[in-house]
């Protein structure tokens, strides 16, 4: 295949990326950059996890290539005749046939510098360029020097904070004895601080999504607690509604106090205007028709701090006036279907009847595929049971990772799962059994991890809202979480099938993406003790989610 493995994934994850970014992301409404630094950080963690796999299949076959190479190969008994001795010696030195080039084998050289690429400008994009992006997102400012300043002096003491971190670090490692600083021990400490802050999350996340995922299909197989949980969401939803329309009425009260000050002649007329457009179209209109009207004199002087303030008061309340509007929406279009599926399941008529059928034709999949007798069969017969199988997979998989993080410090026996199934594939040189097994793992991993990116709600300054409605900020914070999260993950999925050395210490080639990590003896106490033990904790995780109750709904 010579790379055409690689190439295929590179291609399919921009287009899995650019997908999620057009569900939570408006893409007419956004500015170029929020979405062009949110797709680039998506796009190149996606790109790790995915090409992961062909990494470790590449490596097992040089691995195969190199044991047989240093080891003596026997010579068949050769007749004595000058071709047959030719030809036993050939046999002597060729590589066997067992070492066969696996399908998605990518030549040497690419890999390497692949790795580089993305790895680096994925910590370039989430400690430096997404968190200036987030604050110049959010500032207020009229101008792009005034958005940049105020970038500049919110992340003055973020920076600072982790560079007081490196430094602390960089001071430990000049001036231990045995170790000389150069520059390549320079790069490993930071990568080492920048995957000891991701594996710390990591865990929690893990922890946490190991028992919620599987939790939620079994649950889900339910249409009451599904019901029950509708009603709770829209009631909730209700009051944030009403909540978001009271703070953007107060809001354009504001607005239009400040307007009346600001008259055409205002030196700051142009800042005003710049806010106006920011306000729904009938308060604007209200606005301009209470000017007209009104003739006295007012006694509001503001400044341009003051109007900076209250545009990304402005920003913020609107959008998130248009959230709760369009989630509102959809949390009571799906309580109706839900009722509308409780009442078919006593129907003698296989079908889903809508009682509030939508103004909007449905497309072909509605009409020709998922008709409304499939979609009684699949609500009413095999979704409960398709939901309780899953559930139970997805529990055996939550139970072999917290076994394999538990135990994957254990070389001699192997321990961990996840190690056992690649070794016993690297015995027999299965190579699509090895990617099939990594996918898999990895896969489900970044859906507990990732998963709970999504579903977290930090008040509402960070909330991953779906049907194009979540914000900048949002956008930009979760690409920095991606980035930051990623690479640790997969080290750690690394050492869980016995591929980083700096956990299993044998002696064996490492992948591509662990040789860009460097060695980590540098830190020995990291590589030696948290990166073995810390992810022991995400057992105590599990056991705390499984035993919260899950949301109480009355």
């Amino acid at each position: 295949m010579s790379g055409a493995a690689l190439a295929a994934v590179v291609v399919v994850v921009f287009f899995l990326a650019f997908y999620l970014l057009w569900c939570y992301g408006d893409l007419h409404k956004q500015q170029w950059m929020v979405l062009l630094g949110t797709l680039l950080s998506w796009y190149l963690c996606f790109l790790i996890v995915f090409i992961l796999p062909l990494d470790v299949s590449t490596t097992v076959y040089k691995q195969c290539v190199h044991d047989n190479a240093n080891q003596p190969t026997p010579v068949p008994q050769a007749r004595h005749n000058q071709a047959d001795d030719t030809h036993s010696g050939h046999s002597a030195i060729s590589i066997p046939k067992a070492c066969k080039e696996p399908w998605s084998y990518i030549p040497d050289g690419i890999l390497p510098v692949f790795w580089r690429v993305v790895y680096w400008t994925s910590q370039f994009l989430t400690w430096l360029l997404l968190p200036f992006m987030q604050s110049y997102a959010r500032s207020g400012a009229f101008s792009r020097v005034g958005k940049i300043k105020t970038a500049l002096i919110e992340n003055a003491i973020y920076y600072g904070t982790y560079l007081l971190v490196f430094i602390s670090l960089l001071i430990y490692v000049m001036s231990h004895p045995r170790w000389k600083f150069t520059w390549t021990e320079l790069q490993t400490i930071g990568i080492t601080a920048a995957n000891t802050w991701g594996l710390f999350l990591l865990v929690l996340l893990l922890g946490y999504g190991l028992v919620e995922i599987p939790r939620f299909y079994w649950l889900s197989s339910s249409h009451d607690y599904l019901l029950a949980k509708s009603y709770f969401k829209v009631a909730k939803m209700a009051a944030e509604k009403v909540e978001a329309e009271e703070n953007l009425a107060n809001v354009m009260e504001d607005v239009q106090s400040v307007h009346r000050s600001v008259r055409l002649n205002h030196s700051l007329r142009n800042c005003m205007d710049t806010i106006l457009t920011k306000c729904p179209t009938e308060y604007r209109e209200e606005i301009e028709t209470n000017l007209e009207r009104s003739s006295g004199e007012n006694n509001v002087f503001p400044t341009k701090s003051h109007l900076v303030n209250l545009h990304k008061k402005v920003i913020w309340t609107v959008q998130r006036h248009s959230q709760t509007q369009v989630q509102w929406s959809i949390l009571v279009d799906e309580a109706f279907h839900l009722e509308d599926v409780a009442k078919s399941q006593s129907s003698s008529v296989c079908l889903v009847i809508n009682s509030f059928p939508s103004a909007n034709p449905h497309g072909w999949f509605r009409r020709f595929i998922y008709t409304p007798t499939v979609e009684w069969y699949w609500e009413c017969v095999f979704r409960q049971v398709f939901y309780r199988l899953l559930a139970a997979l997805l529990c055996l998989l939550s139970a072999a990772v917290v076994w394999s993080e538990c135990t994957f410090f254990s070389t001699k026996p192997i321990l961990s799962l996840f190690a056992i199934f690649v070794d016993l594939a690297e015995k027999h040189r299965n190579y699509i059994y090895i990617e099939m097994v990594c996918f898999v793992s990895i896969l489900f991993l970044c859906v507990c991890i990732y998963s709970t990116v999504f579903k977290i709600r930090i008040f509402n300054y960070y909330y991953l809202a779906p049907h194009h409605q979540t914000d900048a900020y949002s956008l930009l914070f979760s690409g920095t979480l991606f980035c930051r999260l990623t690479p640790p993950l997969c080290l750690n999925f690394l050492g869980l099938i016995h591929l980083d050395s700096a956990i299993s210490h044998q002696d064996r080639i490492q992948t591509s993406y662990t040789s860009i990590m460097g060695s980590m003896s540098v830190l020995s106490f990291i590589s030696d003790g948290f990166y073995i033990y810390y992810p022991m904790l995400v057992l105590l995780l599990c056991f705390s989610t499984f035993f919260s109750s899950p949301i109480t709904i009355t």
